[in-house]
């Protein structure tokens, strides 16, 4: 998610290195530019995916994006990465979504489906309370 001049915005992504004989991959989501607020915890996090990129030779990654939380699912659910964020400027229904590179490789996005999810209906009601009808027996 990110603002529209990129003043702040959250990066998920792939890195990829030669190590050895073999290649490695790291997946990452980093908070640092995630919030221009003072006093915000702005980690960035990272695991090593299991997954063989010259014999599979794609990566998937999936990203959740709920108000201030950002889950991640990489290699087909294998590594999950949940964070929060507390954005200043990129707001619901102002935000953005970028795809980049910066690698030195070319890469090939194969699919990308980016959907805004409505409102939680609760109880049957679209923005009704969050308390839960309780009936008395």
């Amino acid at each position: 998610m990110a603002s529209g001049d990129l003043e702040e915005h959250t990066a998920v992504f792939f890195r990829v290195f030669r190590h050895l004989d073999t290649y490695k991959v790291l997946m990452c989501t980093d908070l640092t530019k995630s919030s221009t607020k003072a006093g915000v915890h702005k980690a960035s996090y990272g695991a090593f995916l299991d997954v063989d990129v010259e014999k599979d030779k794609f990566l998937s990654l999936r990203t959740l994006i709920d108000h201030t939380v950002v889950e991640s699912f990489g290699d087909g659910g294998r590594m999950c990465m949940t964070a929060r964020m507390y954005p200043k400027h990129a707001a619901p229904g102002s935000s953005h979504l970028y795809v980049f590179n910066n690698g030195t490789g070319a890469v090939k996005v194969s699919k990308l489906d980016a959907w805004e999810l409505a409102t939680a209906a609760m109880n049957g009601r679209a923005g009704s309370s969050t308390e839960p009808d309780v009936k008395a027996l």
